[in-house]
């Protein structure tokens, strides 16, 4: 009953075509149309809450939820821990997902990219260069933004968000488990090539360079002492 419950929850959402922000109906209401007691309309509620489908707010009602990656986020991170601490390379598995995801997409953008976001993923990297000189480490945030401008112009809001989804998760396990030195002049230099080879039209050299920055990080990974699982 709960899972069918949930299920007619979205049905009635999509339905209606609902959009994140819009108000569903009332507790009594949706009681009425389902045909069920306040109790049950209530859990399936809290358990579209915790899939970021739904968003109650005590006092003013329910609403749809913005529809969020960070169910995934929070699955991804909490499945890399758990592994890692049944000794499985788990961080180094959601490495390959990323590695997997970006080499394929890269090659679609190669000579593609609008010469606004060329601009803007010069200016990281110079970033980049300024932060390696100053001492380093190439700031997270720094990075980040270099992949997500590198796929915006592809026109898929849902893409950019997985692979936000996917950095988020990475980030976030291997600061908590994995103490990784870094390079920063190999980081500069590694999305110095990426951008290069996106801007010249290469495929190939494309690819190259995406595999070559995952590849370092790999090694830096495998080459860490981790901490004791």
């Amino acid at each position: 009953m709960p899972r069918d419950l949930q299920e007619q929850i979205k049905k009635l959402i999509v339905g209606r075509r609902l959009g994140p922000g819009d108000s569903l109906p009332t507790e009594p209401e949706l009681m009425e149309l389902l045909g069920v007691s306040r109790n049950s309309v209530r859990e399936a509620l809290k358990a579209l809450q915790a899939m970021g489908i739904v968003e109650i707010r005590h006092g003013f009602g329910t609403y749809v939820g913005a529809m969020s990656m960070a169910p995934m986020v929070e699955g991804l991170a909490f499945r890399t821990v758990a592994g890692h601490y049944r000794g499985e390379d788990s961080l180094l598995q959601l490495l390959e997902l990323r590695e997997a995801v970006e080499t394929g997409l890269v090659a679609r953008l190669a000579g593609r990219v609008p010469d606004g976001d060329l601009a803007e993923l010069g200016s990281l990297v110079g970033r980049m260069e300024k932060e390696a000189e100053a001492g380093g480490p190439v700031a997270a945030a720094t990075d980040r933004a270099f992949h997500a401008t590198l796929y915006r112009s592809l026109g898929n809001p849902l893409l950019v968000e997985v692979m936000e989804a996917f950095w988020e998760a990475f980030h976030r396990v291997r600061t908590d488990l994995v103490d990784v030195p870094q390079d920063p002049e190999v980081t500069h230099r590694q999305h110095r090539d990426i951008l290069d080879a996106v801007r010249s039209g290469d495929v190939l050299r494309a690819e190259q360079a995406i595999r070559a920055h995952f590849g370092n990080i790999r090694q830096r990974l495998t080459a860490t002492p981790q901490q004791d699982r």
